[in-house]
């Protein structure tokens, strides 16, 4: 099969490699001129012929992605597929698959998940969209997919609404690992963190493809001196977050890991600082103040009173 690939990065570049060593043809258009096969998207289009042609989008979600599907809208014609493989905003595929459907062109939002290990170990992948679009991309779906990794999980939309679900799990994991890392680092017995995590791979109920990839984050920086501990989040947490709370479904876990990463980007939390305030206004704890030296606690509970000295 043909097809064109737009985004080449670490996503896009390796899935485009992938199918090639499945024997498709793809041609590969990206900013950097260094690594793309097309000099623009309509170069590109032009390149993969006659219709029906299928174009599989690998772009930053929101504007970049809109503008994209765009302007491959203008390009392509009645019977051609576009597939958006990034990490888009779910009801955002379904404005992009009307839009298109009024020219008479196919659209498929398709989750996409494996990071970089995805060229070697297969992607896994969450498809939305009709049967009829669905089937026709079956032979590339399934290339990129190594066995049961492949899901159409409903109409357009449904798979990116999946991946949100999914990302928004991830979130959950990773901190839950984090924090039993950060607690078995604070126990106050001798304990081999280390070797602990390293035995959960193997036949524990908590074992998973995080963990391993945690152990291998330590093998190759123990301590994990190299990281400042900033998490960004790339918005699926935020997003999954957003529906629980419209569909009224509970989400402390997901929502909890959320919040987490954001207190990670903050140097002196504002929140906290008021927290220490309050407690030295109301109960005397002079040691959460900056320069309380000549304070004086009288009383020794919660109701005590602050006196200068």
């Amino acid at each position: 099969m043909r097809l064109g690939m737009v985004g080449l990065g670490r996503m896009g570049g390796n899935m485009s490699e992938r199918l090639r060593e499945a024997g498709h043809q793809v041609v590969g258009y990206d900013r950097d001129p260094n690594v793309s096969q097309a000099a623009t998207l309509a170069d590109l289009v032009d390149q993969l012929g006659a219709s029906p042609r299928v174009v599989w989008v690998m772009v930053p979600s929101g504007t970049p992605t809109d503008d994209t599907i765009a302007e491959l809208a203008g390009l392509l014609a009645a019977g051609d597929i576009v597939v958006d493989g990034g990490n888009s905003n779910w009801r955002d595929s379904q404005r992009h698959g009307a839009d298109l459907a009024e020219r008479g062109i196919g659209f498929v939002d398709a989750g996409v998940s494996g990071g970089v290990w995805g060229l070697k170990e297969g992607y896994c992948l969450m498809v939305g969209g009709s049967d009829e679009h669905v089937d026709r991309l079956r032979p590339v779906l399934e290339a990129l997919a190594p066995t049961d990794a492949l899901a159409h999980v409903g109409p357009i939309g449904a798979g990116h609404f999946t991946k949100m679900v999914h990302n928004g799990i991830e979130y959950g994991l990773m901190h839950a690992y984090a924090e039993g890392y950060e607690l078995l680092r604070a126990a106050d017995i001798e304990i081999d963190s280390d070797a602990a995590l390293k035995v959960w791979r193997h036949g524990s109920v908590v074992r998973s493809w995080l963990l391993d990839l945690l152990c291998l984050a330590i093998e190759d920086d123990p301590g994990l001196g190299r990281f400042t501990g900033h998490a960004d989040d790339s918005g699926e947490g935020r997003w999954t977050v957003n529906e629980a709370v419209r569909l009224a479904v509970p989400m402390p876990v997901i929502s909890a890991a959320l919040f987490a990463r954001f207190s990670s980007r903050q140097d002196v939390s504002p929140a906290m600082q008021v927290i220490s305030a309050l407690r030295s206004q109301f109960g005397g704890h002079a040691e959460q103040a900056l320069d309380r030296r000549a304070a004086e606690t009288v009383g020794g509970d919660e109701g005590g009173k602050v006196r200068p000295g």
